[in-house]
């Protein structure tokens, strides 16, 4: 089994890059292939809603995912299918996650969906002082809409820290991070080769009548 850790954070190795390291450190040592994965801190663009990724029309250069193909978001997606658990790290900025990951998220998610499906998954969020609810509240959200089952830990997975490495001083944090992984593991190992619920067809609705 393996696990996708998505670092969303600008700085590669700094306190997002330390929480998942204890994550993918605990389920290495659980016999979970751990992989950290890092978005850069090059721009990444948002969904701006065209619909291509769904219209099964090929794409001239061949490029499979969302329509824009100038950032690492498809790269990074593609890697979903081999994977049978994620875990989702970002700094808070302004009680908020950072604006990449959400973009990624966002496109990589609605382009290639199907790959998250019924995969346990869970979010990190550190910050400086506050804000890392909200952040972690956010960034769960999509996890729900995609019928990922979210591993839990003893707190909220949150690691507190400013300048890089600082978190690894966070010794509950850490041990949350630590907490997390075995849970994470457990939920792996007991789903494999579970059947996924059968779903109904999708009813969408909205209230303009």
């Amino acid at each position: 089994m393996k696990v996708l850790l998505i670092n969303g954070s600008p700085r590669k190795e700094g306190n997002t890059y330390c929480a998942l390291s204890e994550v993918a450190k605990t389920l290495e040592n659980e016999g979970i292939e751990a992989e950290i994965v890092w978005i850069g801190n090059r721009p990444m663009r948002g969904c701006i809603a065209c619909g291509r990724c769904k219209s099964g029309e090929p794409y001239p250069d061949g490029h499979i995912g969302c329509v824009f193909n100038d950032d690492n978001c498809n790269a990074i997606s593609a890697k979903f299918a081999e994977a049978d658990g994620f875990v989702f790290g970002s700094p808070v900025y302004y009680g908020q996650p950072n604006g990449s990951l959400l973009c990624f998220m966002q496109r990589a998610f609605f382009s290639n969906g199907a790959a998250v499906q019924n995969k346990p998954a869970a979010v990190v969020t550190i910050c400086r002082r506050g804000g890392a609810t909200a952040a972690f509240q956010s960034l769960q959200m999509p996890l729900q809409m995609m019928n990922m089952p979210i591993a839990t830990s003893q707190y909220w997975n949150i690691a507190y820290g400013r300048e890089e490495g600082q978190a690894s001083q966070d010794t509950e944090g850490m041990q949350t991070m630590r907490t997390l992984a075995h849970n994470l593991a457990w939920m792996l190992r007991g789903l494999a080769g579970e059947k996924a619920p059968e779903r109904e067809t999708w009813q969408p609705m909205h209230f303009i009548r």
